[in-house]
């Protein structure tokens, strides 16, 4: 009896030390994932964002900003729907077929790594070159007055980027608690739609 309790209990031992293994090895290969995900979103904004910015007048330069800003809070209110929706609603879109249910699974079943990427990853990224775009609308700016002070341009910017930003995610991370499903279906089916525009090529 005691054997058989100590062979259970070793084989108990391997499974978990296996299940261990193979979440381990998925997390490393998850972090990889993100952080080139992360390199490759960051360098193609700012390259965009620099194009864009270098070609641009001051309003423009401004609508570009103002843009960057909003593209961080509508990520932001993603993130934070994937979070706070529920798989129901989908299981009977996807049992009725309608578009983007099996995508609102998949998206809610990893709520985490979905939300890091839309919060942490391009949420970031945008707080960062909204910065950077911010110092290239105060050099526009300084240019284009007659008695200017770049510090002071500089730091006006800089305190309404902030604020828009956290005015931004604050007003939208109630719309995104009260309105998770919709948000998610909407994103789901803009997943559904690619893969099928995808799949119509080929």
């Amino acid at each position: 009896m005691k054997q058989t309790n100590e062979a259970s209990e070793k084989s108990d031992s391997r499974h978990r030390k296996t299940r261990s293994g193979g979440k381990s090895a998925s997390h490393i290969r998850w972090l990889v994932t993100i952080f080139l995900l992360a390199m490759t979103i960051s360098a193609a904004f700012s390259f965009l964002s620099q194009e864009l910015l270098s070609a641009a007048s001051l309003f423009g330069a401004f609508v570009i900003l103002l843009t960057i800003i909003a593209i961080g809070i509508f990520f932001d209110l993603l993130g934070v729907a994937v979070t706070a929706a529920e798989e129901k609603p989908f299981h009977s879109m996807a049992a009725r077929k309608v578009p983007g249910g099996a995508e609102g699974i998949w998206l809610l079943r990893n709520a985490g790594r979905v939300s890091s990427v839309c919060n942490d990853v391009v949420g970031d990224i945008c707080g960062i070159i909204s910065g950077a775009a911010a110092a290239v609308v105060a050099a526009e700016a300084y240019a284009s007055m007659q008695h200017p002070s770049l510090r002071v341009i500089q730091l006006l910017l800089s305190a309404l980027v902030a604020a828009l930003t956290i005015l931004g995610k604050a007003f939208c991370k109630q719309i995104a608690l009260d309105y998770s499903t919709t948000i998610v279906h909407r994103a789901a089916k803009l997943i559904w739609r690619f893969k099928h525009l995808f799949s119509r090529k080929k």
